[in-house]
């Protein structure tokens, strides 16, 4: 984490200092929402349902686990389901791309390659996300669209909205750069749902005030994956019973978490390495010897690690009272999808 980022969630006094550029982004950002709203900036989607999942805050809260199940839930029931992404820390340069079986990590971004290989799903990448949606509807004839992050790209009309926060909340409460805020907390009132990855006290004082449905989420895992071989799997179990010594390493949005969560499964690390969120991995960051990751590094690290790299697949359980919340959500016609195929 940065030392922004820790100014930020620390409290530090000198962050006042950013308060001129602050109210800057507040003064942009609240132009661009209105001429939205004004219809100055047009908006639109294809004709499906558009789910959008994203945060108010930057970093990372845990919202992939929480696409990839909703893509599962979706196709358990027969409905076309897509994934739009920016594609954020990929190289692509041609879009809308369809992320597929041989597309490197580095060339679709980490986290649409990890969806795609978790779900099978129509997986597409581009930063204008209205095209991407279009694209999605016209060759995949996708009747839901989820689009991974994307909550302030309003070009893009949605019909549900989820914000997923972990225990760091809202951090000071600021707007950027002062705050990790892109939008204010009102903004919590205005979505569908929120989901709480690893609700805490932190969140509580916060959402006391926030009228929307708020569902916790439960993170699962039961094994460990060879990076290298994935066919290679063995419980957590045998893994604590083999490798008593190991490195946690973790390039996501908040590492601490992944540590914490070994920790909880008295997986503990002899030694825990942590990158930025979409770090570029080289070699040289591999530790030598047993090392455990995030399925989301495994992605980008499987043409440079070594035999003795594992990563922890993680699937993210929501209750049924969400589900239906989003069922009762969902247009008539794709509900007659669902009763069509006699599910």
């Amino acid at each position: 984490m940065s030392k922004l980022s820790q100014a930020w969630y620390k409290g530090a006094w000198w962050v006042w200092g950013l308060l001129p550029l602050a109210i800057l982004f507040w003064l942009l950002s609240s132009l661009r929402r209105w001429c939205y709203r004004s219809g100055i900036l047009s908006s639109s989607k294809p004709d499906a349902f558009i789910i959008v999942i994203g945060n108010i805050s930057v970093g990372g809260n845990g919202k992939t686990p929480v696409v990839i199940a909703l893509a599962n839930w979706f196709q358990q029931r027969n409905i076309r389901v897509g994934v739009l992404s920016r594609g954020y820390g990929g190289n692509a340069t041609s879009f809308p791309h369809s992320v597929n079986a041989t597309d490197p990590a580095y060339l679709v971004g980490d986290e649409p390659k990890l969806i795609a290989n978790r779900t099978g799903v129509p997986v597409v990448i581009d930063p204008t996300r209205t095209r991407g949606a279009a694209y999605l509807k016209d060759k995949f004839n996708c009747d839901v669209i989820l689009c991974d992050d994307g909550l302030q790209h309003y070009a893009l009309k949605r019909d549900f909205e989820l914000v997923v926060m972990d225990n760091r909340g809202v951090g000071n409460g600021k707007l950027l750069p002062m705050g990790p805020l892109r939008e204010g907390q009102w903004r919590l009132n205005t979505v569908d749902a929120i989901i709480l990855n690893n609700h805490g006290e932190r969140q509580a004082g916060i959402l006391n005030s926030v009228s929307v449905p708020q569902y916790p989420m439960s993170l699962l895992a039961q094994n460990c994956v060879s990076v290298m071989d994935s066919s290679h799997i063995i419980s957590i179990d045998k893994f604590r019973e083999d490798y008593a010594r190991f490195t946690a390493l973790a390039g996501i949005g908040a590492p601490e978490r992944f540590f914490n969560y070994l920790a909880q499964h008295n997986l503990h690390a002899q030694k825990k390495v942590s990158f930025n969120d979409h770090h570029s991995f080289e070699r040289a960051d591999i530790p030598n010897g047993v090392v455990l990751m995030t399925e989301k590094d495994a992605v980008k690290v499987k043409s440079i690690g070594h035999d003795q790299c594992w990563y922890l697949p993680i699937v993210a359980q929501l209750p049924d009272s969400f589900y239906l919340q989003l069922e009762k959500a969902l247009p008539q016609p794709i509900k007659q999808l669902r009763s069509q195929d006699g599910v």
